[in-house]
């Protein structure tokens, strides 16, 4: 069995954590294929060294890896997916550090994690993806997101006029300064920091919400995700930002946008006990007297 680790960078107090990690992993013969900043990052002990394969790139990572291990926060996760991509490689978020909606793996859980890896006793959840089209080429490979499609006015530009469409057909203009395109997953995120609902990972859809909208009548909406959900961008300002997820590009307002569902999807990878419902309780603290 193979697996790959992925970490944007640890602190060196995370250091004892990964070492626990790769030990568990070598106690059952996993060769393990590890992110090369990673691995230099720290001095592990030789007698792990025979099992570890350095690893850089998207190419390096073959669909025989049966689980990609993702060692982080959210965001560690979303660079995870560009790894990934259409290889069907489940990816499975040991959560290093805060809130944690998709990382929902404690380190606690280092080595239940592992078990469930060896005996293949977790549950994959597919997630959908977000696909950016444009005029030009943006995000060259990488033109899909987990969590959501955003765009943003700069720093110091006055408000957007996005004229949004969905199949051809006007739906709204949105004096704001963003508008975000989320995925079911990336409800619980920027989504729903602006005042987003919050929708079920399985539940086929996109939801389209305002950033700081200048007219009180913008709400979010949440549509069917077989729609293709075009823009146009007015602005006093030449330029605004175009972001999936946490990459970003500034974009010349004459540019054509258009967002739809990725034509393949990326699995993450649970415990038994740990549904989505029980993430939101415990996320959110829902039902919880926190008043004392």
């Amino acid at each position: 069995m193979q697996v790959a680790i992925y970490s944007r960078g640890l602190d060196f107090e995370q250091e004892n954590p990964l070492v626990l990690l790769l030990q568990a992993l070598a106690k059952h013969n996993i060769s393990v294929l590890i992110y090369e900043p990673l691995f230099k990052q720290f001095a592990l002990p030789a007698d792990l060294l025979h099992n570890l394969t350095p690893f850089s790139t998207h190419n390096d990572l073959s669909k025989e890896v049966e689980c990609l291990i993702s060692i982080g926060g959210d965001g560690t996760i979303l660079d995870s997916v560009t790894l990934v991509r259409d290889k069907k490689i489940p990816i499975l978020g040991i959560n290093f550090g805060r809130l944690g909606f998709l990382a929902s793996i404690s380190k606690d859980e280092l080595t239940i994690a592992v078990d469930a890896i060896v005996n293949r006793t977790f549950v994959k959840d597919k997630r959908s993806l977000i696909h950016l089209d444009a005029s030009v080429t943006l995000f060259p490979n990488e033109a899909f997101a987990l969590n959501e499609f955003a765009i943003h006015k700069r720093d110091t530009s006055p408000m957007l006029k996005i004229h949004t469409y969905l199949n051809g057909e006007f739906l709204n203009t949105f004096w704001a300064d963003g508008l975000i395109v989320s995925t079911p997953t990336g409800s619980t995120g920027y989504n729903l920091g602006c005042g987003g609902p919050i929708v079920f990972p399985d539940s086929n859809s996109f939801v389209i919400t305002p950033v700081a909208p200048h007219n009180l009548n913008a709400r979010p909406i949440v549509i069917p995700d077989n729609n293709i959900i075009s823009f146009e961008i007015e602005t006093r300002g030449e330029e605004f930002i175009c972001a999936l997820d946490a990459r970003k590009e500034i974009v010349d307002k004459t540019i054509q946008l258009a967002v739809k569902k990725e034509e393949f999807d990326i699995s993450l990878v649970r415990l038994n006990e740990n549904s989505f419902l029980s993430t939101l309780r415990n996320k959110l603290t829902w039902g919880m007297d926190k008043r004392n």
